[in-house]
């Protein structure tokens, strides 16, 4: 071998040396750059994330670029929960303030109609009643939902009775029913279990069979059918009722939303939106099919497990 191929042969050995170091070294930066991200991300996920001062000629651009976005969402983070304590303490202050007003509107309109009114009179205090109990359903409505969503209430779901859920709604919303000669028929193969807080799923059964008795004609007809699958329990709520245009199906679960259809009969729009955020809440949804003049049905959808 010549002195010029002897040469060639060093060159090429010392090049493959060069390159093999500096993967090695590669391979070792990117491996502690990624230990130092996880360790940031962790921090930032259990609320100890602090800002550091970093030398770029030991960390890379990436890992700065990342404390500054992780310090700017722990700022955000802080603000939000500010925002939320002060959320929480103005529903307090809202339902506080509220609540004897409302109550004594209440309280004196009944007393004035065990008084020989006039006509007139009647009238009024019978409207100023209506009213009351209007605006008294309202702000506890709104209080309710506030709650539930800022995360003051927290539901407690369990296994439950599907049985049980259903017959405690049937018993509030019976006597609504019967005042218009509505049937409401259950049909249930067998007993189902379910996870879910029974209270408030509750609420959120009753609400949906009110919008289905309040828009359903007299002597009409409501059927409850009960349904075991591997995930979710289904519970269908379908009514005879006036039904739903499909175009109105993304909003009717909209806070305050009234079809222009029915906005003269009695409803605040909050009914749908409370049982809606109530079965989400633990963890399963609501499904819609509705016709106009032909019907709707409800399908309450309920995690078989925790």
């Amino acid at each position: 071998m010549t002195t010029l191929n002897y040469a060639c042969f060093g060159i090429a050995i010392t090049a493959l040396f060069i390159a093999g170091v500096t993967i090695l070294l590669y391979r070792k930066n990117v491996h502690k750059t990624m230990k130092t991200m996880d360790h940031m991300i962790e921090a930032a996920i259990s609320g100890e994330f602090s800002e550091r001062v970093f030398d770029e000629s030991v960390l890379s651009a990436v890992e700065a670029k990342l404390a500054q976005f992780l310090s700017i969402c722990s700022v955000s983070s802080k603000n939000l929960l500010a925002e939320k304590n002060k959320i929480n303490e103005l529903i307090s202050d809202i339902s506080h303030q509220t609540k004897t007003p409302i109550a004594n509107i209440i309280l004196y309109s009944q007393l004035l109609n065990e008084y020989d009114l006039p006509p007139e009179g009647s009238t009024c205090v019978k409207a100023l009643s209506t009213q009351a109990e209007k605006l008294h359903f309202l702000i506890h409505s709104l209080v309710k939902t506030s709650r539930l969503e800022t995360g003051i209430i927290k539901l407690s779901s369990r296994q439950e009775s599907v049985q049980k859920l259903l017959t405690t709604a049937l018993e509030q919303i019976m006597p609504k029913a019967n005042a218009k000669g509505i049937s409401i028929t259950m049909e249930s193969k067998e007993e189902i279990q379910a996870c879910f807080d029974l209270k408030w799923t509750v609420e959120a059964i009753y609400n949906i069979l009110d919008n289905a008795v309040k828009y359903t004609e007299i002597s009409g007809n409501i059927f409850i059918k009960v349904s075991a699958y591997d995930l979710f329990c289904r519970i269908d709520i379908t009514d005879n009722g006036i039904g739903i245009a499909e175009e109105e199906h993304s909003k009717i679960f909209k806070r305050f939303y009234r079809s222009q259809t029915v906005i003269s009969q009695e409803g605040v729009g909050i009914g749908l939106f409370l049982a809606r955020e109530i079965v989400s809440a633990g963890g399963g949804y609501i499904k819609l099919w509705s016709r106009r003049g032909r019907g709707s049905t409800f399908s309450i959808f309920l995690p078989i497990d925790k």
